[in-house]
């Protein structure tokens, strides 16, 4: 039913306010009293937890940042069946975003490109938001994604990424710095090591307690990746999120006149697939066992995140097929693991 609405509908929608539609009905699912009843179906039947980073994660499949830019929908999303959300990215200062249109599908390839920008309200506008969230049975783990304001200049950035884990580290089940997204100039040279090291260094220390991650790009080189990985390691944080956006357009099916059209900005989706597998394993090959390695990247079923699990990621996170796959989608990575755990 679903592939048929997308194509019949959907695809005749701008993408940016089929997202807003859609994100309307999961926001209010959990005031609407069908929530309970809705989580009874999309739940995992077998015992998919997981426990890292010091908590529960109900099912091992979560929601990657981007979808939840300001955490008005975490109930929601846990509610059809994801084991947690992370939200963002939030910014110190709050910020629109690019111009649109910044949000582009490639439907031939099951990829969108996005130049969103970091758009949200701010840290101080989440936390009384989150604050709730935070205080209601059964919810989904809630991470926090944290990036650079785009007013801040890069020399700065340091002070910024403080402000918002100062702010936000309180009401964060874990904590992420964002130095990979390709729509705030600048960003990505965080991943610099001279540069990332006293960044987490500086973050760790405002966050505290609550655990902290990076997400690092796909687009980095192999022996970045692995110094990274390391150095991740060393400065004792508890986890790396791999991967973002990638800005590759190479070996994509969807025709170059739409590819043109739609512009800069970071690539998701299926092409991501390779890499984001790839990437995984060279940071499991160099992080120690217990270390937290979560994994996002073109997956869209159940098998692609039984795949990820096997070759070593903790957990794994998924956005784009959310686009592609619908409102069910948690559903079916929970029952197909849910089978595949049984055919053991």
């Amino acid at each position: 039913m679903y592939p048929l609405f997308f194509k019949l509908v959907l695809t005749r929608i701008d993408p940016e306010r089929a997202h807003h539609l859609a994100f309307t009905v999961i926001r209010l699912l959990p005031t609407l009293g069908l929530g309970r009843l809705v989580h009874r179906f999309t739940r995992p039947r077998t015992d998919l937890s997981v426990n890292t980073l010091g908590l529960h994660f109900s099912s091992p499949f979560g929601v990657a940042a981007g979808f939840d830019k300001d955490g008005e929908a975490v109930l929601g999303l846990g509610q059809l069946g994801f084991g947690h959300v992370e939200v963002g990215t939030l910014t110190a200062l709050a910020q629109p975003g690019n111009p649109t249109p910044r949000l582009f599908r490639f439907v031939a390839d099951r990829a969108v490109v996005n130049r969103m920008g970091f758009n949200n309200h701010g840290a101080d506008a989440a936390v009384a938001r989150l604050t709730r969230v935070r205080t209601v049975a059964g919810r989904p783990v809630l991470g926090i994604n944290i990036g650079k304001s785009r007013v801040t200049a890069v020399e700065n950035a340091t002070a910024d990424y403080l402000r918002s884990a100062q702010i936000l580290a309180p009401v964060a089940d874990y904590l992420v710095v964002n130095v990979s997204s390709p729509n705030t100039p600048g960003l990505r040279g965080l991943q610099e090591l001279d540069q990332l090291a006293p960044l987490l260094t500086a973050v760790k220390g405002a966050a505290g307690a609550t655990p902290l991650l990076v997400k690092i790009a796909p687009d980095l080189e192999d022996v970045e990746v692995t110094r990274i990985a390391a150095l991740a390691v060393e400065l004792g944080l508890d986890g790396i999120i791999a991967t973002n956006t990638t800005l590759s357009r190479s070996g994509l099916k969807t025709d170059a006149a739409t590819i043109a059209a739609a512009g800069a900005g970071g690539l998701s989706g299926a092409p991501l697939h390779a890499r984001s597998l790839a990437v995984l394993q060279q940071i499991r090959a160099v992080v120690p066992a217990e270390f937290c390695v979560i994994s996002v990247g073109g997956v869209d079923t159940a098998e692609q995140v039984a795949e990820r699990l096997a070759a070593g990621a903790t957990l794994v996170q998924g956005y784009t097929a959310f686009l592609y796959r619908g409102p069910l989608w948690a559903r079916q990575i929970n029952r197909g693991l849910d089978r595949l755990r049984s055919a053991r």
